[in-house]
């Protein structure tokens, strides 16, 4: 399996080489949840069946088999902060994991039955997670958790309240300031944008709808931009933050469920695909904003 060279790479606005990262196969459908470390360690869950993570260090060809959460458990998003802990949403039994640096045993960071279905993590530069919270099986009763640790390094979470009926709630990520929660909703085929006040979602603003293809993952990137997985359509969209978008990128899998920044400059995208089971990469011209929590000296 090839590498794009540094000349092929994308720059400016020329179209991205996608490249396809790991075998088909590799995963099971439920490949979702990539996040990167400092050290460049890509985490997708699901390696090659359910309740497991997988892991694909830099330069190599293919995953290997970093942890297994408990019986019953099954993972969605994960997020790394900047002391090098993973925190993973798991769907199946209302838990936020985390792993702390260097060892692979998940503990158990927040618990609640008031979950509907944690989804997908955001994480802020002090540590605060925030976790969609879908109900699949109805347009609206959606939920977004703030989630911050406490004095006994466990965390303590509420449902932030919103003046706006939230619907399937799905990607979520934060602006680069940190002031403004972007979420994706599965039903409605929009990313809508709010202020953050504490565990208030203030100001609802709709940032862009799409009129086909179910949105599922984003992410954000240093400048403020949203990067978008629109399911089915097989593309990642770009999304400046007034609303417009600028493009979007083809892939070579038809059916992308989320993405994270990594690369050694925090601009490369990784997308996982749930038609083939693999991750595919895409070059960009700045680095997302994770990366550049994660190490400033990038940005």
């Amino acid at each position: 399996m090839c590498r794009p060279s540094r000349a092929s790479e994308q720059r400016g606005r020329r179209s991205p080489v996608r490249q396809q990262e790991t075998p088909e196969g590799e995963y099971t459908p439920g490949i979702e949840g990539p996040a990167v470390d400092a050290s460049g360690n890509l985490y997708v869950v699901n390696f090659q069946r359910s309740g497991t993570i997988g892991k694909l260090a830099p330069g190599a060809l293919q995953s290997e088999l970093f942890t297994s959460l408990p019986a019953d458990s099954i993972g969605n998003g994960i997020r790394v902060d900047r002391q090098g802990r993973m925190y993973i949403a798991d769907f199946k039994k209302h838990n936020v994991w985390v792993i702390a640096p260097g060892e692979t045993a998940p503990r158990i960071y927040f618990h609640s039955d008031q979950f509907n279905q944690p989804n997908d993590l955001a994480i802020a530069a002090d540590g605060t997670l925030y976790a969609s919270d879908p109900r699949f099986a109805s347009p609206s009763g959606g939920q977004i958790w703030r989630i911050t640790r406490g004095a006994d390094d466990k965390g303590r979470g509420e449902v932030m309240s919103s003046t706006r009926r939230l619907g399937v709630t799905n990607g979520i990520d934060l602006s680069p300031d940190g002031a403004t929660l972007y979420v994706s909703e599965s039903n409605s085929r929009q990313v809508w944008a709010y202020r953050l006040d504490g565990s208030k979602l203030l100001n609802p603003r709709l940032v862009r709808g799409f009129a086909d293809f179910e949105v599922d993952g984003l992410r954000t990137d240093a400048s403020g931009r949203i990067y978008l997985a629109r399911l089915s359509a097989g593309t990642i969209a770009i999304i400046a933050p007034d609303g417009s978008l600028e493009r979007e990128v083809p892939l070579r899998g038809k059916q992308p469920t989320n993405l994270t920044f990594g690369g050694p400059d925090g601009r490369t995208v990784f997308v996982t695909q749930k038609e083939g089971r693999f991750i595919e990469a895409f070059r960009v011209d700045r680095p997302g904003r994770e990366p550049c929590l994660q190490m400033p000296r990038m940005c």
